[in-house]
């Protein structure tokens, strides 16, 4: 079953959430694989303290002109919708970082004077934290394309019982990439004005792709009311409720597990996990 841990914004709980259910559920002699797909600062390492077994480069394709063979006719800045190459007086200029690598410029060139080059944009590497299988995405700073880093670690996971992907933050290309091919997503919120906010808009992103959705609101005793409202109201489950813990917050700021130090903690992520394992 594959699960993804997703939020509306940073700060709600997300990792926190995704990091515990996989600890969790290797406790219980699952097989387990844990993919950290925020990958512009990824953080699942900080609790899960993997020994990381292997990495490697992820590249993308970009262009690069034969200025000998270019006649400047300017047809590939003409299809380039991102402007990642122009036309500039005698010159094609080509700018990597903004460039998709849909290869559209290669394709309608009447000259084949641009071919497609490598280039380095992040890493992925693997991992293991005892039985669970661990893997992290990392781009390189400086860079903005993370789809194709996200794609590249959903590539390597292996089959398991659960595959729980901890989905970037937000609403944009990013997450909808770490969602997709996803069974079921976990959308963690806090009862914040904010936080019920960008919910919304994760929610309706979420069901946009046809993925059963449930929410689980974090720090739940700061004032839950109008999350459970508006999850009543658009008839999506809240399926747990983390309390506002100072033990909690803790065991975070040393980066340790809640669920491996408080016992009623573990007891939230248990009963969470077999809720998921029942909704198959």
């Amino acid at each position: 079953m594959r699960v993804a841990v997703a939020s509306g914004k940073g700060g709600t709980g997300k990792t926190t959430v995704a990091t515990n259910l996989a600890w969790i559920a290797a406790q219980e002699d699952r097989s387990v694989v844990y993919l950290d797909c925020d990958v512009e600062e990824p953080n699942g390492q900080i609790f899960l303290k993997p020994i990381v077994d292997w990495r490697r480069p992820v590249t993308v394709a970009v262009p690069e002109v034969d200025p000998v063979v270019c006649d400047l006719c300017g047809q590939c800045g003409e299809i380039c919708q991102f402007s990642a190459i122009v036309c500039a007086g005698k010159k094609v200029l080509v700018f990597p970082e903004l460039c998709h690598s849909c290869g559209g410029c290669d394709l309608v060139c009447p000259l084949s004077a641009i071919t497609e080059v490598p280039r380095n944009i992040a890493t992925v590497m693997a991992g293991h934290a005892g039985s669970l299988r661990y893997y992290k995405g990392l781009l390189n700073i400086g860079e903005a394309m993370s789809p194709p880093v996200i794609r590249a670690v959903k590539d390597e996971a292996p089959e398991a019982d659960l595959l729980i992907v901890d989905a970037p933050p937000g609403t944009a290309c990013p997450v909808v990439e770490a969602v997709k091919g996803c069974d079921h997503v976990l959308l963690v919120t806090e009862p914040t004005p904010f936080g019920l906010h960008d919910l919304e808009l994760a929610l309706e992103t979420v069901q946009s792709l046809g993925i059963p959705c449930e929410v689980v609101i974090n720090r739940a005793g700061l004032n839950g009311s109008a999350t459970r409202e508006f999850c009543l109201r658009k008839g999506v489950e809240v399926v747990a409720e983390f309390p506002d813990s100072r033990r909690v917050a803790e065991a975070y700021s040393r980066g340790e597990l809640p669920s491996e130090k408080d016992p009623e903690i573990r007891d939230l992520f248990r009963s969470l996990l077999t809720h998921i394992e029942d909704s198959r």
